[in-house]
């Protein structure tokens, strides 16, 4: 028997990806930009991991674990400046956050 075919996990990365793309340049809520920024970074894993098994190499794993280290600092540091954020303006639009004077 074969696996899934590479194609099948690259075509669904890309939709992630592209997803993830949409929801950042569409969405207007600070914490949908976030999820969308963690979607594209776990679509780039995706890739990573099936071309590490396509060719039997660790590498893909391991940025894969460097790209997972770095959002999860990413989201520590973003959840920080968004609590702030959002004490300081009351709101988590993105329109209406644009500026950083009070």
């Amino acid at each position: 028997m074969t696996g899934v075919p590479l194609s099948w996990y690259l075509i669904l990365s890309a939709l992630l990806f592209a997803l993830g793309v949409a929801g950042f340049l569409f969405r207007r809520n600070i914490i949908t930009v976030f999820m969308s920024i963690e979607l594209m970074l776990n679509a780039v894993n995706l890739s990573f991991v099936a071309f590490s098994y396509q060719l039997k190499q660790v590498n893909g794993h391991i940025f894969t674990f460097f790209v997972m280290v770095v959002a999860a600092a990413e989201a520590a540091v973003g959840l920080a400046i968004i609590l702030t954020v959002f004490k300081n303006r009351e709101t988590l639009n993105v329109d209406e956050v644009n500026s950083l004077k009070n």
